[in-house]
């Protein structure tokens, strides 16, 4: 198994840093998203064994990683761990992904814990007609899961070139999900492998839980992924709007700019019924 990493590099600093040590060993590729802090000159001068791919513009969490994935097949991956600038790989993440690579499965979804230790993903449902995306918390190795999750996943040669490539006009938040569906119609399994471990803040490429971006995004995204994914008729449609606004709305509630929050999910909800898609 011919394994390469992808870390994508979005004013990361230290962050970025830390996830390309946690590598080790393994083959790394830098994608760095016009990142504006000089990170990528840290990155060039510590790992200099690293390639160090320079976009020159932020092209979002699908495009930048879309380009890591390409360059990995080019190079002869077999398989594709894509890693988010804020995560770190434990110990023993590597080979127990190689152990669980086949080839009927076309993602492998790493167990995703916070620093603290408590569980972020650990094997997840996704109910298209119903716009649901919940966790399960599956812990049982070999577990096939409706979902992986973005900040830790690895991708096989097979998948990519079947399913294709991170949706780019998502540009961040459920673009995972949208993979997963299609990746799983293109007749691959994917799988929790709970030994692959990765420790993971999250939200740092949106400015973390002080910026409102992950709420637009996650809102109009999961609105555009299951309209394409599970068609309804319009009346269905319009309820399942509104059930994905009010859980969204749900959250802005309790966030610490609350009237931007719920501003960022209106907008969300306004662009996604116009059909507005890529970057805000």
């Amino acid at each position: 198994m011919n394994l390469f990493a992808v870390v994508v590099n979005w004013n990361g600093g230290e962050d970025t840093l830390a996830a390309l040590a946690s590598l080790r060993d393994t083959q790394a590729i830098c994608v760095d998203n016009g990142s504006t802090d000089g990170s990528d000159g840290a990155v060039a001068e510590r790992f200099p064994d690293v390639e160090l791919l320079r976009l020159g513009a932020n092209r979002g969490f699908a495009g930048g990683t879309n380009a890591g994935i390409r360059r990995a097949l080019e190079r002869g991956a077999d398989w594709v761990l894509l890693l988010n600038n804020d995560a770190t790989v434990s110990p023993g993440t590597v080979a127990a992904l190689e152990r669980a690579a086949r080839d009927d499965v076309g993602l492998l979804a790493c167990k995703i814990v916070y620093p603290d230790g408590r569980v972020q993903y650990a094997g997840a449902r996704f109910i298209a007609w119903l716009g649901y995306s919940g966790r399960s918390w599956t812990r049982e190795r070999g577990t096939d899961v409706d979902r992986a999750d973005g900040a830790a996943m690895a991708v096989s040669r097979a998948a990519a070139e079947k399913a294709g490539l991170l949706d780019e006009e998502l540009f961040a938040y459920v673009e995972d999900v949208e993979w997963s569906l299609r990746i799983r119609r293109a007749g691959f399994r994917i799988v929790l492998v709970p030994d692959a471990v990765v420790v993971h803040k999250g939200s740092a490429s949106t400015g973390g839980r002080a910026s409102t971006a992950n709420l637009y995004y996650d809102t109009r995204n999961t609105i555009a992924v299951v309209e394409r994914h599970a068609p309804l008729p319009p009346g269905l449609r319009a309820l399942r709007r509104g059930v994905i606004v009010g859980a969204h709305l749900a959250l802005a509630a309790s966030h610490p700019k609350r009237r931007e929050a719920i501003r960022a999910v209106l907008a969300g909800w306004s662009d996604a019924r116009r059909g507005r898609l890529g970057q805000r």
